[in-house]
């Protein structure tokens, strides 16, 4: 994103004729954040190549160095000397919006003598649950004291290893901090993930991270049980971050919906990132996607018609899908997606009132969102982002095929996790207006 852009910005989506050119993914938002923390917990030198810019990658890395990290940035790489199994103690980390930072750093916090996290967005990922994860820390040892399961927490070890149940109801990111973890621990951890786990691919992404960087690790098909044997370390050297599954999701969607020609590369074809899925549900509602090995070409303006799926392993693509879902003949379901109300914003009610506002027709349950498709929408109105980037790309793509052009509010939240946005649409022959807002 250009650097002449506000601090804080509305963003005026003007209609477009059609999208053509190609677009390198960006680097993937969830795959950085494991890479580096990774990298942090390895003694020695860690090259991450092509890591990803977003606020969610700027967090974490402001959090490693608070904590004793070595962190230099080079064209675009990141190389990081780690502390190993010995994060600094006494340290106040804040990693700003980021939900899945925050949850990674707890896990890590059990490590020191005492570590507090903290957030300067109170009304968002101040409000978000920690509860389970910060449960599961209790029960190995920790010394927790929170705000009732919520951020400001501070985390004192040692904790013990052994077995340990922890929620997958809520997140799988209480299971993903617990599996960083448990190789420093002198005897590892047997974890128990209970209830209806949410997000296997997040979860699989974490499984192959511990592998890039030489830590066993065994799990059972459904993932209930993972078994981390202890006295492990990190091994430090170099691993490739690949393209952003979620974020381009947004970009496929939108080449959709428009005529023209669009390639995004850099999306391998075999990827754990569970947005992948994307690609084949924009194909079952009749867009034209073809692959040629880590590239993709959208041949967009053909007729979409209504689909029903179960979003739970693609929460992160579902806003940029029902974007193509309000514009489709019928109506589609998104099922088995309550996880999403625990976002930046409730991406249910929120979607709903949004899509409400343009003329759409929404409804919801307390697991589903359901989109009546329509021919047009009339745009010329003012929408609320919710701060959260996720609902800023569905609104931009709805913008794109309105009648007028359409406003969303607080859109500098894209730079959560795809900074790039508005100019990579932009280099496609899409045309927007920043205007200078306060709006938080």
């Amino acid at each position: 994103m250009s650097a002449a852009l506000p601090e804080k910005f509305d963003v005026l989506v003007h209609p477009a004729r059609e999208l053509r050119g190609e677009v390198r993914a960006q680097p993937s938002k969830n795959y950085t954040t494991r890479y580096l923390l990774a990298a942090a917990l390895a003694e020695g030198e860690t090259r991450v190549t092509g890591v990803a810019t977003s606020d969610d990658a700027q967090a974490l890395l402001r959090c490693l160095r608070d904590w004793g990290a070595g962190v230099e940035l080079k064209e675009g790489d990141a190389v990081i000397r780690g502390f190993g199994a010995h994060p600094r103690p006494g340290v106040t980390l804040n990693p700003g919006n980021a939900g899945a930072v925050a949850r990674f750093l707890m896990g890590v916090a059990s490590l020191t003598e005492g570590t507090t996290l903290v957030t300067d967005h109170p009304d968002s990922l101040g409000r978000r649950p920690q509860g389970d994860l910060l449960d599961a820390l209790e029960r190995l040892g920790a010394r927790v004291h929170s705000q009732s399961g919520r951020l400001p927490v501070t985390i004192s070890g040692p904790v013990r290893s052994g077995l340990v149940e922890v929620s997958a109801e809520r997140s799988s990111q209480y299971a993903s901090a617990l599996m960083f973890l448990a190789p420093l621990l002198p005897g590892g951890l047997d974890l128990r993930l209970t209830g209806e786990i949410k997000s296997h691919a997040p979860l699989r992404q974490t499984l192959d991270t511990l592998a890039a960087f030489g830590v066993q690790a065994q799990a059972s098909d459904d993932l209930s049980r993972i078994h981390i044997p202890g006295g492990q370390a990190y091994r430090a050297g170099r691993v490739t971050v690949p393209g952003d599954y979620p974020g381009s999701a947004a970009l496929l969607a939108a080449a959709a919906l428009l005529p023209g020609e669009v390639r995004v590369t850099n999306l391998r074809e075999h990827d754990l990132q569970g947005e992948r899925e994307a690609v084949s549900v924009l194909r079952d509602m009749g867009a034209d996607i073809r692959r040629e090995g880590h590239t993709l070409t959208v041949r967009g303006g053909r007729p979409l018609h209504a689909v029903t799926r179960d979003g739970d392993g693609f929460t992160d693509a579902v806003q940029a899908l029902t974007a193509a879902a309000a514009l489709a003949v019928g109506e589609t379901t998104w099922e088995n997606v309550a996880t999403l109300r625990l976002k930046e914003c409730d991406r249910i009610s929120d979607t709903r009132r949004e899509l409400e506002r343009l003329g759409l027709h929404a409804t919801e349950t307390a697991d589903s969102l359901t989109v009546r498709g329509a021919p047009r929408i009339a745009g010329g109105v003012t929408a609320d982002g919710h701060g959260d980037h996720r609902m800023i790309m569905l609104l931009t793509l709805l913008g794109l095929r309105a009648d007028a052009p359409l406003r969303i509010t607080g859109a500098h939240h894209i730079r959560k996790s795809y900074p790039d946005f508005f100019h990579h649409l932009e280099s496609l022959g899409a045309h927007f207006e920043y205007r200078p807002t306060e709006h938080p």
